[in-house]
């Protein structure tokens, strides 16, 4: 059944960065401390976001297709109001890591300390070189005239790398690399050599803990694989051997998993997706999920379960009872992007081992949801199905977005990077201890 389904699917250089001063703001009061938001109350805008604010949207939330209409929204982004400043939770604070990039998307911390940034639109990655204490990062190019670049892993996993991988949009490519590298040691070697290209760009590449196997992700060329639109080796997650041999379809069904992440403790490989378009504001959700070798998700003919895409009516019935339910439900239409399991010691002990999420920001919704990080909460591991609001304030009351996160990642020092792609920066969130 699996293999029929799979055959159904059968640059710019960056200009130079301008130095910042190192901006600093403390986090906002909670006024919304850990309230819980279920079923239909769940579904808000930005006006109703609140560091603290927790919501669990379940399968049987859901309402039907076209309960109301599909809206286009898409944000035309400002400049940062002088009054307006990222939201955190009291106890930490936000400040300017970087700032003047073009357009930072994907982060990863190396072993030793350093921050890549894939910069996609100018086709480069960067190296973000913290400073030293009330200073800005310093910012080099690594590498550029890439295509599209977006996922970024070092190999072997542990302390002492000896390659730096990069995912673009059409291949996944091998650099050599020592701890502390500003260039590359040579020219890259293709790993990957044909990713599709065309629809969703982002391409993310992980490692599994043992090095032993690689991981690629590989979104939609489509909506809802409308038109006939060829979708072969797509909306997939991939499976390689770290020299490239062996690819496999790991799991289907995903019409955007964006990024991936391996959690430290369990090693369970997870994804941040982005759903389809097209069926009403509240339809269907986005999710963060654990993802196992052979499971289907149901893109394009079903959603969250069995629920079917009225675009798909009566097509491929064999599948409806073989489709995973993802673990934890976002706002239909936040776009999840970047993820990052918290494995630092900075922050309390209680965000230990949850996971971090972007939400990019919608564009399919008559009210703007997303532009915020969210904090996905684990209880000993396993996913509760509730999602926290970690920092906000990248949209003003009055509906202008000035932000939108991206990547995120955990420095060397137990801070939290995040990188926003409308601002041109990355923010890095500290625990300063108070309330």
């Amino acid at each position: 059944m699996r293999r029929t389904h799979r055959r159904l699917f059968g640059v710019l250089s960056l200009a130079a960065v301008a130095a910042a001063a190192l901006l600093t703001r403390t986090g906002a009061s909670l006024g919304e401390e850990h309230r819980l938001l279920k079923g239909s109350s769940a579904y808000g805008d930005w006006t109703t976001d609140a560091v603290g604010l927790r919501r669990l949207i379940t399968p049987a939330d859901l309402p039907a297709p076209y309960a109301t209409r599909s809206a286009s929204n898409w944000s035309r982004t400002e400049h940062r109001p002088a009054e307006a400043w990222p939201k955190v939770p009291p106890g930490f604070k936000v400040e300017a890591f970087a700032t003047g990039l073009a357009s930072p998307r994907l982060l990863r911390t190396a072993p030793n300390g350093d921050i890549f940034a894939a910069d996609s639109r100018s086709g480069t990655i960067q190296v973000l070189r913290p400073g030293k204490a009330g200073q800005p990062a310093a910012v080099s190019t690594y590498a550029d005239d890439l295509n599209y670049p977006f996922g970024i892993a070092f190999y072997p996993p542990g302390p002492d790398p000896q390659y730096l991988f990069v995912a673009c949009v059409n291949a996944v490519l091998r650099y050599s690399y020592k701890n502390g590298d500003a260039r590359p040691g040579g020219e890259p070697k293709v790993i990957v050599p044909s990713l599709p290209t065309g629809g969703h760009v982002t391409r993310d590449v992980v490692f599994s803990p043992d090095g032993k196997k690689m991981y690629v992700s590989v979104g939609s060329g489509s909506n809802d694989a409308e038109g006939g639109s060829d979708e072969a080796g797509r909306a997939d997650i991939l499976e390689f051997n770290p020299d490239g041999s062996g690819g496999r379809h790991f799991a289907t069904g995903i019409r955007n998993p964006v990024s991936l992440a391996f959690h430290p403790v369990t090693g369970d490989l997870w994804t941040a997706v982005n759903e389809r378009d097209g069926l009403g504001d509240n339809l269907p959700p986005d999710y963060v999920t654990r993802v196992k070798a052979g499971e289907f998700f149901g893109w394009p003919w079903y959603y969250i379960g069995a629920h079917q895409d009225p675009r798909h009516k009566g097509e491929r019935a064999d599948l409806s009872g073989e489709i995973t339910v993802p673990d934890v439900l976002i706002q239909p239409h936040s776009a999840p992007l970047g993820m990052a399991v918290y494995t630092g010691t900075q922050f309390p002990a209680a965000y230990r081992n949850d996971i971090f999420v972007a939400l990019h920001g919608s564009w399919n919704r008559s009210r703007r949801t997303g532009y915020k990080l969210v904090r996905v909460l684990l209880h000993d591991g396993k996913p509760t199905g509730e999602y926290e609001d970690f920092m906000t304030g990248f949209v003003t009351p009055d509906g202008t977005v000035w932000g939108r996160p991206v990547g995120v990642t955990v420095a060397a020092d137990g801070a939290l990077l995040v990188s926003d792609d409308a601002g041109n920066t990355v923010w890095r969130i500290s625990y300063v201890g108070g309330k």
